[in-house]
């Protein structure tokens, strides 16, 4: 993938967090979004190292997308859990949702603009 799809995701998952914060009116300062999305930053290069060590012939936008949002949504809720933070199901099904959304979603729009393109 290339290196603006990196700062795509990053910005997916900064923005999560962010808005995540905002709806508990916890503090927006750039300290506090860190501190709450870096299980998922964590989660979500991972699933970078696991993208790039697809066979070619498998890799796909959706394909890629899912393994960054899943690697994101695992390792985040295990490294919540493992900091002490929440991890109730309401919330893991939102994350999901989210980061789904979020980290496939602008693959999708991607796509669509070079096929048009195309």
């Amino acid at each position: 993938m290339p290196k603006p799809a990196y700062f795509l995701d990053l910005a997916v998952v900064l923005l999560f967090a962010a808005a995540g914060r905002a709806s508990h009116d916890l503090s927006d300062d750039v300290l506090g979004v860190l501190r709450t999305a870096w299980p998922f930053l964590a989660g979500m290069t991972l699933g970078w190292v696991f993208v790039a060590l697809l066979p070619e012939r498998v890799r796909s936008w959706w394909l890629e997308g899912l393994v960054v949002a899943l690697c994101a949504l695992v390792v985040g809720m295990l490294g919540r859990q493992l900091a002490g933070a929440g991890t109730a199901l309401p919330f893991v099904l939102v994350a999901t949702g989210v980061l789904v959304a979020g980290l496939v979603g602008w693959r999708a729009v991607a796509a669509a603009v070079a096929a048009r393109r195309a």
